[in-house]
């Protein structure tokens, strides 16, 4: 996309300083981990969080676009984009892109999920000014040209062949179907080489003009960093684009609304020659905006959330039947999931799913303990802490708060609702999510009876 293509007038500097209004969210002792957001005119966001102690900081742009947002022809769309924006703008080449962040030794990458994009790079502070000026140039002046997608295809195709190779990773796609179905949240997020290989130059430059308008981002920032400074650097590049929009607009809201999942005992199973059986049972979850959210980051990291965890002890320490199995949680913006995995020998497939139904059984009729819960308290809130002692790990939780709730909380309120989890809460969201009836997705090279005893497990 050229500038034109926004169809909008940049501002003088003068006049976005005018409108642009900051606010400062997390105050931080001395300065360190205090969080800021200012929002340009045209709606553009800005969240930074200052740690002075470091000599890194990370930069990134969160799309408020995901695989959600797809309709079925352009499945794998958002995907294809986020490769694309690395091909070259009207300033750089693809080449210059990239040689640019290895010399100043940078790491440079993107991501996409169900429900958003980011693009981010991670340098030294001195460095800043120059990922700020390519990450925003990338987002703003990308040219999408014809032969870039042709390119592009070969390499997307190749991503979904990879993937399918790994049926540890696919038996998660084939769940997100059983509980989803034809949905949006059910297909891959990589698309499918049938609507890989359909879509077209022209469709993905409409679906980038249509959800990469500035009201859709977010902008993101931290490590040792000057908040007024960000500001500045990216007002200058997306004016340099003409990115602005002409006049004052609104950030789009964090997405919103509820939904049952009714797919109750769903069976997907997917017959390939490998030496492992993958299992997924799980229930529908909860939303990311749920309260009792809290309580259930608990009970997964009790249930299955470590080496301690019921499910490892039960599954692999007490009867080896498997290397690898853990709980998770996917939360999206109206409903979620849990879900309980397990890579095995296929022999001792209905073995391994009967241990983890029961399981879950029990916790959802009994509860945890009280020293369990205790100690997923503990587990949780350390790995919290731990999770986050890098620039990267820090522009991640702000941006994505930012775009998905809208709000930051700092790392002690965290802690702090995480230590608040009572007993009860816990047993009370495990009754109410254990107790749903799972359904369960298999790869592996089951045989006939083997597949139809998979039914009795989710009965």
């Amino acid at each position: 996309m050229t500038s034109h293509d926004f169809k909008a007038t940049a501002r003088t500097s003068q006049e976005a300083r005018a409108v642009a209004r900051t606010r400062t969210l997390i105050k931080g002792e001395n300065g360190i981990g205090t969080v800021r957001r200012t929002v340009l005119p045209g709606g553009l966001r800005i969240v930074t969080e200052t740690l002075p102690s470091v000599r890194s900081a990370t930069f990134g742009i969160w799309a408020h676009v995901g695989s959600r947002d797809e309709p079925p022809a352009l499945n794998g769309a958002t995907h294809y984009l986020e490769h694309l924006l690395f091909k070259g703008t009207s300033r750089r080449s693809a080449l210059e892109i990239s040689s640019a962040i290895d010399a100043v030794g940078g790491e440079m990458n993107a991501f996409t999920a169900k429900e958003y994009t980011c693009y981010y790079a991670r340098v030294l502070d001195t460095d800043l000014p120059l990922a700020i000026d390519i990450v925003c140039d990338m987002l703003t002046g990308s040219l999408i040209r014809e032969e870039d997608v042709d390119v592009e295809r070969g390499a997307i195709l190749e991503e979904i062949a990879m993937t399918e190779d790994d049926p540890s990773d696919c038996v998660h796609d084939l769940f997100a179907y059983a509980m989803f179905g034809d949905d949006p949240l059910g297909r891959p997020v990589l698309g499918t080489v049938d609507t890989v290989n359909a879509l077209t130059a022209d469709g993905i430059r409409r679906f980038y003009r249509k959800h990469y308008d500035p009201t859709h981002l977010v902008v993101a920032c931290a490590g040792n960093i000057d908040h007024a400074k960000v500001v500045r650097q990216v007002r200058a590049a997306f004016e340099k684009a003409g990115a602005f929009r002409d006049g004052p607009a609104d950030p789009i809201a964090p997405r919103a609304g509820h939904r049952d999942l009714r797919t109750a005992g769903r069976v997907e199973l997917q017959s390939r020659r490998t030496e492992q059986a993958h299992v997924v049972l799980g229930v529908p979850g909860l939303a990311r905006t749920d309260e009792r959210r809290w309580a259930l980051g608990v009970l997964n990291t009790a249930l299955g959330g470590g080496m301690s965890s019921r499910l490892f002890q039960e599954v692999r320490e007490k009867r080896g039947l498997a290397y690898s199995v853990y709980s998770y949680t996917s939360s999206f913006a109206d409903c979620g999931l849990f879900g309980v995995y397990a890579g095995c020998r296929p022999s001792q497939v209905h073995d391994v799913l009967r241990i983890c139904r029961d399981e879950l059984d029990h916790v959802a009729r009994n509860g945890l303990t009280d020293e369990e819960i205790g100690r997923a308290i503990g587990q949780l809130r350390g790995s919290t802490v731990l999770g986050l002692e890098d620039t990267g790990a820090l522009m991640n939780r702000i941006g994505k708060s930012e775009l998905c709730w809208g709000e930051q909380i700092s790392v002690d309120e965290m802690l702090a609702r995480m230590a608040a989890v009572t007993p009860d809460e816990v047993r009370e969201v495990a009754r109410d999510i254990l107790g749903q009836r799972p359904s369960l997705s298999v790869i592996g090279p089951l045989k006939d009876k083997q597949a139809a005893r998979l039914h009795d497990v989710v009965a």
